[in-house]
């Protein structure tokens, strides 16, 4: 499957892969972005695989029922119900904890749509599983998918946030407009 992944992603749709996804520390929080369009996840799902790395992914519930649901259980997602007013970091850092090996992907803007802010789920995961953030990027502009090394946050929010925008700076996604 690595092979066909890497076949499709670098020589059919022409993308690069800067740096790879690490293979230690064995738990760790991905954050891509920009989010801007449904050709996001494909890609995604092609990099994971054309990387070798199972990384896991939350989604709106809608997501999973039939008939596409278990497609996406099958690929490492696991469905958020997002109207009801539950302590997901909690369960997630739980996840975390019961697990040797685990990674989990996440887009901080929470949507396709344009956001003002980020929001800040992955980082008290992060935080709260003592596991590190990963940052990852889909630049389109470049057909390029970037990936960083795994960042420890620190006791400063602020200075955190500014390393992980900078990160993403003159980055290009499918819909510019919306990031």
């Amino acid at each position: 499957m690595k092979r066909i992944a890497r076949f499709i992603l670098f020589t059919l749709l022409g993308w690069k892969l800067e740096n790879d996804f690490p293979k230690t520390p064995l738990k760790y929080v991905v954050i891509a972005a920009p989010h801007t369009s449904w050709i996001d996840f494909p890609i995604a799902i092609l990099s994971r695989m054309a990387s070798g790395t199972m990384i896991h992914f939350i989604g709106k519930d809608s997501l999973f029922k039939p008939p596409f649901g278990f497609f996406f259980r099958a690929l490492g997602g696991t469905p958020v119900d997002r109207t009801k007013s539950n302590n997901l970091v909690d369960a997630v850092v739980d996840v975390f904890n019961s697990k040797e090996k685990f990674i989990l992907g996440l887009s901080p803007e929470g949507t396709r749509k344009k956001v003002d802010k980020w929001k800040t789920g992955f980082y008290y995961i992060a935080k709260g599983a003592n596991v590190p953030i990963v940052m990852a990027t889909l630049d389109f502009g470049n057909k390029k998918i970037k990936i960083s090394e795994p960042y420890y946050t620190t006791s400063n929010k602020d200075k955190d946030f500014e390393v992980f925008h900078a990160f993403y700076k003159n980055v290009k996604g499918k819909n510019p407009e919306l990031f």
